[in-house]
């Protein structure tokens, strides 16, 4: 667990660290290269609306939230890489049922929504497990850089999947991409499986059956927090907002603006070495102004970005706009996730990391299934480009969310109390 140099002057974080990063990397490129392969194939397959492919986007997040909420108390006493290597066989196998339909001529809207369901559920409880794992393999001066290496590996897996998707829907149709998508989840758990050594098994307190209280606990925690708090009310309004937008700019871009699947995977796929460049920022502003300091602003930052997508239009001009939008936006992104997320588990003690990870993501997901909906529909009737421009407007006043004190972390504040 303790970090040393490597060749080059890169900091190791040991081999276990390593295992773990190359299971996230292999699975967030498969993700990236199916990128928005649901809406992809509701539209270009299934020949569905704005409607019905915004709600095949809250529906899977709304359910899968709901079925994960027990998953989260049950979690955390139970070995972390057992149940990651389970959700990751999970997620592989309700994916590869996508393609077998398909090729069988049997693939329909309902199948969408319910393979769906079993991702987002998977998804929340593989986080949930993943957050506990990564703080037990890493020591917390180290979670920065791990953190940092993580956010970095998603903006390159970014940058390259949804053009290669973009190029491989082109050619192929977007079910190929899915296909890519289930090979990377069996991957990512052979890499979990690599990690190897020995877990030991959490230690609960009182009754082994799982109470009622349990599921409450993280959302108790989050509530009762003076720093979380205003951040987990920041975190999900924003993601919310900026993802209940996404199946909308599917439909304005492919649809009315004519945009070529191509083209829109570049779109989003060039702003992402943003990403990657305020990933790398990330430690050195933590170093020169501060883990607070930087949190609030990149946060804040990131908030101004959306309301320019209203203005795009077809041809190479949208093209571009599109690209500046997102660059801006995924630089603060880049920044701001990674000191966020090692700002919330410095700040979560290790028996409540798992429940208060899926309270985080169950709320998150369930926040953006709802808005995602309700978007939809004030898509149908006002037009995509209005319920954007309502969403842009909205980001504005998120930053007025965000936690305006600085907090001791956890682990510092069991030091200070041990000198008492």
């Amino acid at each position: 667990m303790v970090g040393v140099v490597g060749v080059g002057g890169r900091r190791s974080l040991g081999r276990q660290f390593g295992w773990l990063w190359a299971a996230y990397g292999v699975s967030t490129f498969g993700t990236r290269l199916a990128f928005d392969a649901f809406p992809l194939i509701a539209v270009l397959v299934l020949h569905t609306g704005s409607a019905a492919v915004s709600l095949l986007a809250a529906a899977g997040l709304a359910v899968g939230a709901a079925v994960a909420v027990p998953l989260g108390p049950w979690v955390e006493f139970r070995r972390k890489r057992p149940v990651m290597i389970a959700m990751d066989l999970a997620r592989c196998a309700a994916l590869l049922t996508v393609p077998v339909a398909y090729a069988l001529g049997l693939l329909s809207f309902v199948q969408l929504l319910v393979v769906s369901v079993v991702v987002a559920a998977a998804d929340i409880t593989f986080n949930a497990a993943g957050g506990a794992c990564l703080k037990a393999l890493v020591r917390p001066a180290d979670l920065l850089v791990a953190n940092s290496r993580f956010e970095s590996t998603n903006w390159t897996a970014t940058v390259l999947g949804p053009p290669l998707g973009g190029a491989a829907i082109g050619l192929f149709g977007p079910v190929l991409t899915v296909l890519a998508d289930a090979v990377s989840y069996l991957l990512s758990a052979v890499g979990i499986r690599a990690i190897g050594g020995k877990e030991p098994r959490p230690v609960r307190t009182g009754a082994p059956r799982l109470r009622a209280g349990d599921l409450l606990e993280g959302w108790r925690y989050l509530l009762s927090h003076p720093v979380l708090r205003p951040l987990f009310f920041n975190t999900i309004l924003v993601n919310g907002l900026i993802m209940a937008t996404s199946p909308l700019l599917a439909v304005l871009l492919l649809g009315r603006l004519g945009f070529a699947p191509w083209q829109y995977g570049l779109a989003f796929a060039v702003p992402c070495v943003g990403g990657l460049i305020g990933a790398r920022l990330a430690q050195r502003l933590v170093s020169r102004f501060g883990q607070h300091k930087v949190l609030f602003t990149a946060g804040a930052l990131r908030a101004c970005w959306s309301l320019g997508l209203v203005l795009v239009r077809p041809g190479t001009a949208g093209l571009v706009l599109v690209m500046i939008v997102e660059l801006g936006l995924i630089t603060c992104m880049g920044v701001f996730t990674p000191v966020f997320a090692t700002y919330r588990l410095d700040r979560t003690p290790p028996d409540r990391i798992t429940r208060t990870l899926s309270a985080w993501s169950v709320t998150s997901k369930a926040t953006t299934a709802a808005l995602t909906g309700l978007w939809g529909l004030l898509a149908a009737l006002t037009g995509p480009r209005t319920a954007i421009a309502l969403a842009g407007l909205l980001l504005l006043v998120t930053p007025l969310l965000l936690p305006r004190h600085a907090h001791a972390p956890q682990h510092e504040r069991e030091v200070a109390g041990s000198h008492l």
